[in-house]
């Protein structure tokens, strides 16, 4: 995450919107971080140090056979005809 600090910055210098209120010459601390998304991750999260083929290996079947999965693939098209 970044960070950015600003001391003693003109209050003339904001933007309209963050002037709002403020004497136009009074000095401000202005802080400036970036927002994380929601799908981000800690850097050093478990899944970070696993390999591809450790991954891999972690998956399940959903299905026994090809004709399961096929089947189950029939009947959700099959959703959409209705």
């Amino acid at each position: 995450m970044n960070k950015i600090i600003r001391e003693n910055f003109p209050a003339e210098k904001l933007p309209p919107e963050l002037r709002e209120g403020l004497d136009p010459k009074a000095s401000v601390t202005v802080t400036i971080e970036t927002e994380t998304t929601p799908f981000e991750r800690p850097i050093d999260s478990p899944i970070d140090r696993m390999s591809l083929a450790e991954l891999f290996s972690l998956r399940r079947d959903v299905f026994s056979s090809a004709e399961e999965a096929a089947r189950h693939i029939r009947s959700l098209r099959d959703e959409w005809d209705d």
